[in-house]
């Protein structure tokens, strides 16, 4: 699944979508984050259709779909963590919304309004994903971090869903999102290969048609399983404690991942 994002846009001035440029200064985002832990549930750019249709625009939105059934901030607590539910005397297991399975999205009582009246585009440079791999002689099994990025693309475009939200006690707004998730090309296959998942990343023209108003549920469901060919993909290893490093983009190699046969590439 897709916990860990990066946005690194250094060259561009404008985000360009269906010909619409948006010059990144005039919008208070930031753009620069070369990894975030969907865990640390903070604020992310997001692109949304403005309303009435025809242009977007950029906005930072938290990374955790805030479902519409949750009223305070202690219940969401308590999903995330799960444990005693004093109302039923059962114990709840932890849940998470940063991703949502596209291919049971329309089907999902917390994601179903979501996605047929709010989706957006999740701003994403490179990805983050580990491959599991015993070397040979080896008692267990070992994880290899990977950053997954697109060619010649400094900003691509991940399929998203949105949500606002209300705590009922304090009366703080937030606007919330999660990452479509769909099954693996073979590139992500053999990264992520136990979940065999990957983020729904969408061309510029299906990025466009995504975030448009009155698709049909038919229509949300292709593009909501959308994969993308392993052909536009780039990925490579990093250093296993990447999440505490100054540059968590920086390529690592790993000797027993350098045999012939255990190459992806």
């Amino acid at each position: 699944m897709c916990f860990y994002n990066g946005i690194i846009v250094k060259r561009a001035e404008h985000i360009r979508l269906n010909k619409i440029e948006k010059e990144i200064l005039q919008y208070d985002i930031q753009l620069k984050i070369p990894m975030q832990s969907g865990f640390a549930f903070g604020n992310w750019p997001v692109i949304k259709l403005k309303e009435g249709g025809g242009d977007f625009e950029l906005v930072m939105m938290h990374w955790e779909l805030i479902p519409f059934y949750l009223k305070t901030q202690s219940e969401l607590e308590h999903f995330r963590k799960g444990g005693l539910n004093p109302k039923t005397g059962k114990i709840d297991p932890p849940r998470n919304t940063l991703n949502a399975i596209g291919e049971e999205v329309l089907d999902k009582v917390t994601y179903k309004q979501a996605v047929l009246k709010r989706r957006c585009l999740v701003l994403s440079s490179g990805f983050y994903e580990w491959r599991h791999y015993k070397s040979p002689g080896a008692k267990k099994e070992s994880t290899y971090p990977y950053r997954i990025t697109l060619k010649d693309k400094e900003y691509f475009f991940m399929a998203g869903i949105w949500q606002p939200w209300t705590d009922q006690e304090s009366g703080e707004m937030i606007n919330s999102f999660a990452i479509l998730t769909t099954a693996a090309n073979p590139l992500m296959e053999q990264i992520h290969n136990k979940k065999k998942r990957m983020p729904v990343i969408l061309p510029d023209e299906l990025a466009w048609q995504w975030i448009q108003e009155g698709l049909t549920e038919n229509q949300i469901r292709e593009l909501a399983r959308y994969q993308l060919p392993e052909s536009a993909m780039e990925a490579y290893t990093i250093a296993k404690d990447f999440r505490e490093s100054e540059d968590p983009t920086a390529p690592y190699s790993y000797p027993e991942l350098s045999q012939p046969q255990q190459s992806l590439f």
